[in-house]
């Protein structure tokens, strides 16, 4: 089992440093940061709320370590168009010397949408852009040069320059539809979904008959989890913690609950834990409570 941080876009850059850092010298296996601009007016805050760009906070993390696994949980296919994307990744893929993941969703939030004029069309068309831009994105990499006549996006004899490090530069498709398990079956590495272990394990199977219907095994795909955490002794703030936190996942109490519920998602086939950091404190007391994880899980 892999376990990662997620750090809250919505703190100050030296509180993501801070966390970091910390994930990096006490053994933590990966950092995420999401791709968002502003808060969605519910569980994460008003729009008002200052949240920090994806792609320069993680190359910045990139290059402030030296170790963890760098990813995003997911890029909005919709904010960029996938050759551009693939040119990041690919120079990020070198300032980090092999060390990033790149995760991608269909984008979903219509209030940043609206604000900046980007385009959300219905989940379905959304999902048929996503997988052309898997093509894109996987044939600017490994192709020297690559062409491509789609429906939403077209190249023409495309370079990208520098190639990944990787040989093979990981993506992560999150999402748990049966559509979006049919593209991680047929394009990803790393399947990341929210939910405990009992959603979880219903949709990994979903995930598994896709696989097998195009003939891929599907132990090789990876899979990831996160919920909310928060450390607490107090049975009566953890219960209106979890209450409070629905429809997201949520996980509440001493960090044998925690503990817990990991071993529930190894069952469930989950090889990699998620961690978000946004109900974890602040300073010292964080630092503290993400040890206290890692310690009882290890």
């Amino acid at each position: 089992m892999r376990y990662s941080i997620w750090p809250s876009a919505q703190q100050s850059w030296q509180s993501i440093v801070e966390v970091t850092q910390h994930a990096e010298r006490t053994g933590w296996d990966g950092v995420y940061f999401w791709d968002h601009f502003m808060g969605d007016g519910a569980g994460f805050g008003p729009a008002s709320t200052p949240t920090l760009e994806a792609t320069a906070v993680l190359s910045a993390l990139g290059a402030l370590t030296e170790r963890l696994r760098i990813g995003s949980l997911v890029f909005a296919n919709t904010f960029r168009h996938p050759a551009v994307l693939a040119n990041w990744a690919a120079t990020m893929d070198h300032v980090t010397n092999g060390r990033l993941l790149v995760g991608l969703g269909t984008g979903w939030q219509q209030n940043e949408h609206e604000q900046y004029g980007l385009d959300l069309s219905g989940a379905g068309k959304r999902v048929e852009m996503l997988e052309e831009a898997c093509q894109v994105i996987t044939g600017l990499w490994e192709q020297p040069v690559s062409s491509f006549a789609g429906r939403h996006y077209q190249l023409s004899q495309a370079i990208c320059e520098p190639k990944p490090v990787q040989e093979h530069l990981p993506l992560l498709i999150g999402g748990k539809g049966n559509k979006m398990l049919g593209l991680v079956a047929r394009y990803a590495d790393e399947w990341n979904m929210w939910g405990l272990s009992g959603v979880i394990s219903e949709r990994s199977q979903v995930l598994d008959a896709k696989c097998l219907e195009i003939g891929r095994d599907p132990s090789t795909i990876q899979r990831s989890a996160q919920a909310l955490v928060m450390v607490t002794n107090d049975a009566r703030a953890a219960a209106e913690f979890v209450q409070r936190s629905a429809p997201r996942a949520a996980i509440a109490g001493p960090v044998e609950v925690f503990a817990e519920q990991v071993q529930r998602w190894a069952t469930a086939g989950v090889t990699e834990v998620i961690v978000p950091d946004i109900a974890l404190g602040s300073g010292a007391q964080r630092l503290e409570n993400l040890d206290a994880l890692l310690a009882a899980v290890l």
